[in-house]
């Protein structure tokens, strides 16, 4: 069997592209459709869900790569004529879901991977060259989008893809030809039949379907999710300008970073109170304001920071200063758990303003959190906590 295609036959390398690609196509859709519907209540689904979609994303970057290798050969290639001719209608469709097929190839894999660089946490492709891609910012708008524009054009490849097989069908059980007999392995030629559909027509009705859809796809709603009551402003000897709660879990052994964006600190402090205890505050930081990448929901759920029925979390505590360095002491209280906690901070005043930093851990055991992950092989116990603040003093 030669290589290479002829005027009557497709050589072997076509032959393994075209194969290959379908069996990757019936691969990774079961896989997306079977890992979505799975549940994730406990460590063992969520493993097995994060599985699943790893391998969803492993293919679908496979698919990509070689639908490029595949599209280059095939340029590179004599097209075989068809076996015989057909009704200039149906040699349209079929060169329609030829154009079709081929860039949905590209851009179905394409649009997920972007998603998914946009995104972090939950179910990395398994490669070594990184989750990220060049350009792609981490920003829950810009996964939203390609997310979107995945599920769209995924549609455009199904119906592209049932085209092609319902046209194969044809050539094999009613016109019993030997269109589908010369795809297949082995050295079947076919006397050619000289085709009179428009080269032009079926790639700019590709070309206005993809425009269709991906208009489509635009204009669909951005899902910002439930409004966030905003805290109420407080009022102290300091008041906050500007900072930062970050978090940062480990989910599957790689890190996964968000922010609480909605958080208030009552700052009572003076450096030169006599004793030790030079201060106190109290933070109160909004559970719903989470960021967590896409384990977002999943973070704010039951299971987790519970939000809908423990809305805040707050630290209480003083500040106080031993040998020249600064700590808090006091209680954080998450969920309906309240636990001692202290941790050093860095501080640095200038005339009416100081800067703090602070980095601490925490085990989510200690306050309930993700006990249906009780052990550290899909969640890790620690938890990573860094907060940055400016604070200026009040008149």
């Amino acid at each position: 069997m030669a290589l290479t295609n002829s005027s009557d036959r497709y050589g072997g390398v076509t032959k393994t592209f075209h194969w290959l690609t379908a069996l990757l196509i019936f691969t990774v859709i079961p896989l997306g459709v079977i890992a979505h519907n799975l549940p994730y209540d406990t460590a063992e689904q969520l493993a097995r869900k994060a599985w699943l979609f790893s391998m969803h994303k492993t293919v679908g970057v496979t698919i990509f790569f070689v639908a490029i290798a595949r599209i280059l050969w095939a340029v590179s290639q004599p097209k075989p004529d068809p076996v015989a001719a057909q009704p200039a209608p149906l040699e349209f469709l079929a060169s329609l879901a030829h154009w079709t097929l081929y860039a949905s190839l590209i851009l179905v894999p394409l649009t997920g991977w972007i998603h998914h660089a946009a995104t972090t946490g939950f179910a990395p492709i398994w490669w070594p060259f990184g989750q990220n891609l060049p350009f792609v910012p981490k920003d829950n708008i810009v996964a939203e989008r390609f997310a979107t524009l995945h599920m769209f054009f995924e549609r455009v490849l199904v119906a592209s893809l049932l085209l092609h097989i319902a046209g194969a069908l044809k050539h094999h059980v009613i016109d019993k030809d030997a269109t589908l007999r010369r795809m297949w392995f082995g050295n079947t030629a076919a006397a050619g039949a000289t085709g009179h559909g428009n080269a032009v027509l079926p790639p700019l009705a590709a070309l206005i379907i993809f425009a269709a859809v991906g208009t489509a796809a635009a204009l669909q709603p951005v899902e910002d999710g439930p409004a966030v009551p905003s805290l109420q402003a407080v009022v102290s000897d300091w008041q906050v300008q500007d900072g930062d709660i970050t978090i940062t879990i480990t989910q599957f052994g790689a890190e996964v970073g968000g922010n609480f964006s909605d958080w208030t600190s009552a700052i009572e402090f003076d450096p030169d109170a006599p004793g030790p205890v030079k201060g106190n505050v109290t933070t109160t930081i909004n559970i719903a304001s989470l960021t967590l990448g896409s384990v977002t929901d999943q973070a704010l759920g039951p299971d987790y920071f519970a939000a809908s029925e423990f809305p805040t979390a707050t630290f209480t505590g003083d500040l106080v200063e031993t040998d020249g360095t600064y700590e808090a002491q006091g209680t954080l209280q998450i969920r309906d758990v309240t636990e001692p906690l202290t941790f050093p901070f860095d501080l640095v005043i200038e005339d009416d303003t100081a800067t703090v930093d602070a980095a601490l851990s925490l085990n989510r055991l200690d306050f309930d959190i993700g006990q249906n992950m009780n052990d550290e092989s899909s969640l890790a116990f620690g938890v990573d906590i860094n907060i940055t603040l400016t604070a200026t003093r009040a008149d």
